[in-house]
């Protein structure tokens, strides 16, 4: 599975130290010059880490070719969903809420920090996402509490799943089968 990821949300995830996880769950990850030009400017939060691991994964990419442009978006976030398009990607790694709208509406599949540290979970890398998500919110990231609040429910429930399997037919007819 190819992502191409934005700044944000890699911000996010080296934050907690899971920037391998990334490595586990998808078979490659590619980010746009900008992208890789924003994550790794001097003072910025996990630039250094972002410069190894970012290395030998970037791409340039024309935006011209691609109709995607709002107003609201910078050019990280415009060059990440050109570059998803151009390379026929599977997941677009993003977490601004805007870019997210942009990137839904124009057929683009997304994930976010969130959704890496679920995944991360649910394959055996991570104990919680609790731990993780405190870190993120520590790194001056900004997540909604109310989004926070459904990613900790969403690992409850899996939980539950996981030790209870039998309940599991009970959740799939109330609709909370993840």
């Amino acid at each position: 599975m190819l992502v191409i990821a934005d700044t944000s949300a890699l911000i996010a995830i080296s934050s907690c130290n899971g920037l391998h996880w990334l490595d586990t769950l998808f078979t490659k990850i590619q980010v746009p010059q900008a992208v890789y030009d924003e994550a790794t400017t001097q003072g910025k939060p996990q630039a250094e880490a972002l410069k190894s691991y970012l290395a030998d994964k970037v791409l340039t990419i024309e935006i011209s070719e691609f109709v995607i442009a709002t107003p609201k978006l910078g050019k990280g976030e415009l060059e990440a969903m050109a570059l998803y398009k151009q390379q026929h990607a599977d997941r677009l790694l993003i977490d601004d809420l805007q870019a997210r709208k942009t990137a839904s509406y124009n057929g683009i599949k997304i994930i976010g920090s969130i959704g890496i540290l679920l995944l991360a979970k649910d394959n055996g890398l991570i104990s919680s996402i609790k731990p993780h998500l405190d870190r993120i919110q520590q790194s001056n990231i900004h997540i909604s509490q109310k989004l926070i609040n459904e990613a900790l429910a969403i690992e409850t429930v899996q939980i539950f799943i996981t030790s209870f399997p039998q309940e599991r037919t009970s959740l799939i007819i109330l609709g909370f089968l993840l």
